[in-house]
């Protein structure tokens, strides 16, 4: 076998083949660039209806109902005053900010108790409980809403901001305690022998020690029930008969009226009324990702 020798090296300089990409991995990169198409389109037909309302928004009803130009001009930026003006915002949106405070807060508090309590502790029909909550999460919301109206006029609750609380409270319990018991069932369990060998109580376990490690389930629960307690309508069209105790999504209604349309009005307020938990989503969407890849929903 005849090899050529570096004169100045000494060494083999027989031609070494490079290598050459195989068809496989060239054939690789299609199904990928399809996958980010498709992922592209996706994003791009939930982004069109947004801009829709934004541009509707801005602009006067002549522009809407022709439709023609997809940019306003000029600007209608008075749709927004006469939004809030007219569909009572100033009074609605504070509502519901208590109204989704105060609940994710008392889901938040309820659900990590009896999530951990479900997670760590035995107790005769522990399954049964959870087979419970599953069934109550199979029940839609409205079907309880007679039931909750009645129990609450029991209790001396009906049309107050306390008894409407604590409905929300109730229909946001069943996922968030399943989700937080799955979160600490994934926590290994060395962590509460070693507390509990230098003398801590279960209690005081759970408060300083497994509750911080759960901020990630927290953070994803509290997103979850922030939302959904704010866009909800019905319990609250349902409990109150004053117009004052309603939620925001109250204000919106105010400018659906067959006699006098004012499509232009009710997109510039429905854009008000979604802010708010828009930018808290925004700001918190990383943490639901974290929270349910770390253990919630295992």
């Amino acid at each position: 076998m005849n090899t050529l020798l570096d004169p100045a090296r000494g060494s083999d300089t027989s031609s070494v083949s490079k290598p050459v990409p195989s068809p496989r991995r060239r054939g690789s990169r299609l199904p990928r660039m399809g996958l980010y198409a498709l992922l592209i389109a996706g994003a791009l037909e939930a982004l069109v209806p947004v801009l829709w309302v934004l541009s509707g928004s801005l602009q006067n009803t002549e522009q809407l109902y022709k439709g023609t130009d997809p940019i306003p001009h000029p600007f209608e930026w008075g749709n927004f005053a006469t939004a809030w003006n007219e569909g009572g915002f100033s009074e609605y949106l504070p509502n519901s900010l208590l109204y989704t405070t105060a609940a994710v807060v008392g889901i938040l508090i309820i659900a990590s108790l009896a999530g951990y309590a479900l997670a760590r502790i035995e107790f005769p029909g522990r399954g049964a409980v959870v087979a419970a909550i599953l069934v109550i999460m199979i029940i839609p919301l409205p079907a309880s809403f007679i039931a909750q109206y009645k129990l609450l006029i029991t209790l001396g609750l009906a049309n107050t901001r306390i008894g409407y609380i604590l409905v929300l409270i109730a229909g946001g319990l069943p996922i968030s305690i399943l989700i937080m018991r799955g979160f600490f069932a994934s926590q290994p369990k060395e962590l509460e022998e070693a507390a509990a060998i230098d003398g801590a109580s279960l209690l005081g376990t759970f408060w300083r020690i497994i509750l911080p490690l759960a901020r990630p389930g927290l953070i994803a629960v509290a997103v979850i029930q922030a939302m959904q307690v704010w866009n909800e309508y019905l319990m609250g069209l349902v409990l109150f008969n004053d117009s004052s105790l309603m939620p925001v999504q109250r204000g919106l209604t105010n400018f659906v009226s067959a006699e006098s349309p004012q499509q232009q009005i009710l997109l510039a307020a429905s854009l008000i009324a979604v802010l708010p938990i828009v930018v808290f989503y925004a700001i918190a969407q990383r943490h639901i990702i974290s929270g349910l890849s770390a253990g919630a929903l295992k």
